[in-house]
């Protein structure tokens, strides 16, 4: 186990390392025996989180202020538009500051080729640790709930599992392709063997596939890139399918709305799911385009853990917010 996570930030998937997401894990699995079983875990009491949101959320705010109130502490929600950063706040203002008025500074700011520098720059400036709620390149406490959540159904030893992360498609608008680069750079450190599929046109960042390839080579694990959906599912015991936008082809709404037309028959179905192995688990972090994206019968099915894993954010974020603010 490690101990050495106090005052420190999280902002990319690679700022810690296997054995400290282990460590990770292994607190978030106490700290959910604890919730089972209404035993108080006030390790924050009297620290204050502050939550910059510059992006909608759902599990993300509900998760972070509950697990903080759990903790003993608060969480102090800050909404981007109801502050003085378009008046001139600069990332080293609200680094500063927030950072001596606060335990923690968390943020989630997607926009895409400003995000994750704006995380990077308030965290320079800040006194204390920042912890990354979602930006354009990496969602990291996603990636650590998906992570608890597939040790949970699929035993703590990954070896010779396949798990596909797959684009589906979605018309509602051009998400963010954090998600599925955290997941590539996750997931073969523990033993996955990963393979990500996407048409051509929805490549992810070239250096985060880069770094990806190096953590499967470290680790012993395969990662491969294929272009049809079907091949993709076959044979998964791990089935993540979600929709991304054409960031990195283009950034411009309308063409990217025409490329992600083409591929509308990229849905999550049952047949698709009869790919997979037949104990296979669906992923998915929410929300998702229903009948769209994936039909109400894998979602609600069987093989369906959606609500377990938005469940473990609440159990992981808690146990990086306990290691990193205490």
């Amino acid at each position: 186990m490690q101990t050495n996570l106090h005052g420190r930030d999280l902002i990319g998937d690679l700022d810690f390392t296997k054995e400290e997401v282990e460590t990770v894990l292994d607190v978030a699995w106490d700290l959910k025996r604890k919730r089972a079983l209404n035993e108080p875990h006030a390790y924050l009491r009297d620290k204050v989180l502050a939550m910059l949101f510059f992006f909608s959320s759902t599990r993300t705010r509900g998760s972070f202020e509950a697990g903080m109130a759990q903790l003993g502490g608060h969480a102090a929600f800050i909404e981007s538009k109801s502050t003085q950063i378009a008046h001139g706040d600069t990332e080293k203002e609200i680094g500063d500051i927030f950072g001596r008025y606060f335990d923690g500074i968390a943020i989630r700011h997607c926009d895409w080729g400003i995000g994750n520098r704006y995380l990077n720059l308030v965290a320079e400036a800040s006194r204390s640790p920042v912890l990354n709620m979602q930006c354009d390149m990496y969602h990291p406490f996603q990636c650590l709930a998906d992570l608890m959540t597939i040790m949970e159904k699929k035993g703590r030893d990954l070896r010779k599992k396949k798990m596909v992360v797959s684009w589906a498609y979605a018309a509602s608008y051009s998400k963010p392709i954090s998600v599925p680069q955290s997941l590539i750079l996750q997931m073969p450190r523990f033993g996955l063997d990963v393979t990500l599929s996407h048409p051509p046109e929805f490549a992810l960042m070239p250096e985060i596939m880069e770094q990806a390839q190096a953590q499967a080579k470290k680790y012993g694990t395969s990662f491969e890139v294929v272009h049809d959906m079907d091949e993709g599912f076959k044979d998964a015991d791990i089935v993540y399918a979600k929709s991304w936008g054409p960031l990195v082809f283009t950034a411009d709404i309308e063409k990217g709305a025409e490329v992600t037309k083409k591929y509308a028959s990229w849905i999550t179905n049952e047949k698709r799911m009869e790919l997979a192995k037949e104990d296979a688990i669906y992923m998915h972090p929410l929300p998702a385009d229903r009948n769209i994206e994936v039909t109400d019968g894998v979602i609600d099915g069987p093989h369906s853990v959606v609500f377990d894993e938005a469940e473990n954010r609440l159990h992981a974020q808690k146990a990086v917010m306990a290691l990193t603010m205490g």
